[in-house]
């Protein structure tokens, strides 16, 4: 049975160096992680209480549990927090959630806001 040759760690690549002698060298940048948004479900006296457990399950993928959790949360105190997410998805599961209640014509609220 053939052995396979020892893996070798990445070596980092040679500087590269011109006609004038001079060298180029890959500077290290380095970035932020992007900002991120909270998104908020907002109480209404209108919207039962089984269909927000249902939007929470749905759009951001939460057990019946910790739905059940977040929709007596709403209920309580009159908000209750979603998930935490960079804008670009923060503003999908805004959309999403507003979408899913006009097309079963509730006015749950759905909003975001910087963690």
């Amino acid at each position: 049975m053939p052995t396979d040759p020892p893996i070798k760690a990445p070596s980092t690549p040679a500087p590269q160096r011109f006609e004038d002698d001079s060298i180029a060298v890959a500077e290290r940048v380095s970035t932020k992680p992007p900002p991120m948004y909270r998104v908020l479900l907002l109480n209404d006296d209108y919207t039962p209480m089984d269909f927000v457990v249902g939007v929470l399950q749905l759009v951001f993928t939460m057990t019946r549990e910790q739905a059940t959790q977040v929709m007596l949360q709403v209920h309580r105190t009159g908000m209750g927090t979603c998930g935490v997410f960079t804008k670009e998805i923060a503003d999908t599961k805004v959309a999403q959630v507003v979408e899913l209640a006009q097309e079963h014509q509730h006015p749950l609220q759905c909003t975001m806001e910087p963690n």
